[in-house]
């Protein structure tokens, strides 16, 4: 077989098969290395060099950010787990000031940009009632905003089930309760753990614009450390890498569950 054309193969995906592990490392590897070529030339053009030594002097507080970040994190998505599934519910409840309610808060929360949900939620709302500490009114703020779509991820899911499938346990007998718990509730969850788990790693980003309201995450620790070094570009490129430490395992295993769900259901 021609040589060039099996190289050229390590570049191509096979046609209705899976990329092999070995073909799709070599064909990430060359896109990062593309990625930090285009990088590194650009700096070069700007005559711009990198330094990081002000890691060593702020370790503490870049680790303090992280892992308020990571707290702020997990308890916005507990939170908006919750609402997201009481909103997901009451969209489909018979009372109507309840499911209009929720289609209202639905609509509204994703037509406009979280930026301006915090100025509204923290400068009016929560001076109003009174909600002083940064951290809870970050939690809440960020919980309102992703349980929104939290709840539009749940409503699709069960929309997407199989109507034939609840018919069939109504005929054979089932109750409400044993047709959600051995009907409904298994495939919701195959719906909607790698879109949920996927979220995530979106409440873990928009956690960043919590620093507007000076919430010490990542990025106001990073924002705070680049006033006083003068090294804004290192210590914004820092800032990502620690985003893509938590985001992309994330990504990973959302991808993961997407595979298994997807072929548990085929089988």
């Amino acid at each position: 077989m021609n040589p060039l054309k099996n190289i050229f193969n390590l570049f191509l995906a096979p046609k209705n098969k899976s990329v092999p592990l070995f073909k799709g490392a070599l064909n990430y590897l060359l896109v990062c290395v593309l990625i930090i070529v285009v990088f590194w030339a650009s700096l070069s053009v700007l005559n711009i060099t990198f330094s990081f030594g002000f890691v060593d002097l702020y370790g503490k507080r870049i680790l303090d950010g992280f892992i308020l970040t990571v707290q702020l994190s997990l308890v916005s998505l507990v939170i908006s787990l919750l609402l997201g599934t009481l909103v997901a519910v009451g969209q489909r409840s018979r009372i109507l000031p309840i499911r209009y309610l929720c289609d209202a808060y639905v609509k509204i929360i994703r037509g406009t940009p979280l930026i301006v949900q915090i100025y509204l939620f923290f400068y009016i709302i929560g001076t109003a009632w009174g909600i002083k500490n940064r951290f809870i009114a970050g939690v809440l703020i960020l919980s309102i905003f992703e349980a929104a779509y939290i709840a539009e991820i749940i409503r699709g899911s069960f929309l997407s089930l199989d109507k034939t499938q609840l018919e069939a346990a109504n005929s054979l007998g089932f109750t409400r309760r044993q047709t959600l718990r051995y009907v409904i509730f298994p495939q919701m969850i195959a719906r909607t753990l790698p879109a949920l788990t996927g979220q995530f790693a979106n409440v873990i980003k928009d956690s960043s614009l919590l620093s507007i309201i000076a919430v010490i995450e990542m990025t106001q620790t990073m924002r705070e450390i680049s006033a006083t070094t003068f090294q804004l570009f290192e210590s914004y490129i820092l800032l990502g890498a620690l985003y893509l430490c938590l985001t992309l395992p994330i990504t990973f295993v959302s991808h993961l569950f997407e595979k298994r769900f997807n072929y548990a259901r085929k089988t």
